[in-house]
């Protein structure tokens, strides 16, 4: 089992690395309920849904229709899937005294989520601009309306995330401390290499964030402003039904990501700074915790943008004539 994460733990006692453990202690078990009950309900839903998301997109009729906005869906749904599949493990970790686990859990299961949640975040970001797309421009048919496009995008945005995030990894199995007691935090197991490492990915996060935040405010800006002007020059009421549905659209999408992600990023990149703090380390920890569990809480709500978006799946649930 020890050779599991690829670092022995031994019976030595380490006192370098308890002490450090030890010096800040943020934990608060009695959080730890709470946090498992929520998690656990957020599993359990998001499992339900994006289980029978993945059911209709790639085990459906459906599968055979090929778009754009349904190459961006898919990838989408795959990512809550597989963020899905990764709550588990945080629900077991509050519990578990397992050194072990919690190296596990340290160097693959946070993994999981962060990738995952970055690619919610960034297929988020190219269904809006899809959207935009179609309203600027209905009629465009450049390389970047093209399904050829979406499917070359897509995959460059996995290898994007996995790249940095399987580098990380390594280089933290490499260099793992051996420890004789369970820590509180997963920082407390980087050395100083890896963990300048960690906070370069961090802000680099961050700022992938905020370009998509900020995208996201502009098409639905521009989508609202369309509305407008459409009202103004008193086009036919089908057009304006059209701009307002788009504009409906993109309301929804940009309403989940900034209840998903916006708090944990508001906490994120002062966490980075500030948690080894001991006089701050209990409030960032549980700042921390709401936050993630709101940025988990997007595989519970994408659904609500499957129905939005896609007709396909509007159809499968029996809903649009």
């Amino acid at each position: 089992m020890d050779e599991l994460v690829g670092v022995g733990v031994t019976s030595v006692t380490n006192q370098t690395a308890d002490d450090d453990i030890n010096q800040c202690d943020q934990t608060d078990t009695k959080a730890h309920l709470f946090f498992m009950v929520v998690h656990t309900l957020v599993f359990v839903v998001g499992l339900v849904l994006n289980s029978l998301t993945l059911k209709v997109y790639f085990c459906s009729a459906q599968q055979q229709v090929s778009s754009i906005m349904m190459v961006y869906l898919r990838n989408l749904a795959v990512s809550d899937f597989l963020l899905c599949l990764c709550l588990p493990l945080r629900i077991i970790n509050y519990i578990s005294s397992s050194i072990t686990f919690r190296l596990v859990y340290c160097n693959f299961a946070i993994f999981g989520l962060h990738l995952n949640m970055y690619a919610s975040i960034l297929f988020m970001g190219y269904i809006a601009a899809n959207r935009y797309l179609k309203i600027i421009d209905p009629l465009g048919n450049h390389f970047l309306r093209t399904v050829q496009a979406a499917r070359i995008i897509s995959t460059v945005t996995w290898v994007f995330l996995l790249a940095p995030v399987i580098s990380y990894a390594t280089l933290s199995l490499l260099t793992q401390k051996a420890l004789t007691v369970v820590p509180d935090g997963c920082e407390t197991l980087q050395n100083a290499q890896v963990t300048m490492f960690y906070t370069v990915i961090d802000i680099s996060s961050c700022i992938t964030f905020l370009v998509v935040l900020v995208s996201l405010i502009f098409f639905y800006h521009s989508a609202s402003r369309s509305v407008l002007q459409a009202q103004q020059r008193q086009l036919a009421s089908s057009s304006c039904k059209k701009l307002r549905r788009s504009r409906r659209k993109m309301l929804v999408l940009v309403s989940v990501f900034c209840i998903c992600f916006v708090p944990y990023h508001l906490v994120r990149l002062p966490y980075i700074f500030l948690h080894r703090q001991c006089s701050l380390s209990k409030v960032f920890y549980y700042l921390k915790e709401v936050t993630v569990l709101l940025s988990v809480l997007n595989v519970c709500l994408d659904p609500v943008i499957y129905f939005m978006f896609s007709k396909a799946f509007r159809s499968q649930l029996s809903l649009s004539p």
